[in-house]
């Protein structure tokens, strides 16, 4: 269930209230008693952070250099397969 931040407009008395998504919203403070208790719109509560798929797939920027250099290292390694074969077979 998700955590709502609440305020009242009239008072200033703020609160933090676990509610389902279903439920109405609160309308009346608690401290004075006025039907003026809105949701406060805030930030996520979490971050993504380090070198998953968030940083290579949808952070943007460093994510095309990341790329490149990935992709320029697997042409390294693909070159530098033997070629005894021919590359018809699934031994490279």
């Amino acid at each position: 269930m998700p955590i709502y931040e609440y305020r009242c407009t009239d008072c200033g008395h703020q609160k933090d209230v676990l509610q389902k998504i279903s439920d109405a919203p609160l309308t009346t403070c608690p401290s004075c008693g006025k039907e003026t208790f809105v949701k406060v719109l805030t930030a996520a509560g979490f971050q993504l952070k380090g070198s998953g798929w968030y940083a290579t797939d949808f952070k943007g920027g460093a994510s095309t250099a990341g790329a490149s250099s990935e992709s320029a290292s697997e042409t390294k390694t693909e070159t530098a397969k033997p070629t005894g074969c021919g590359g018809a077979c699934a031994c490279h």
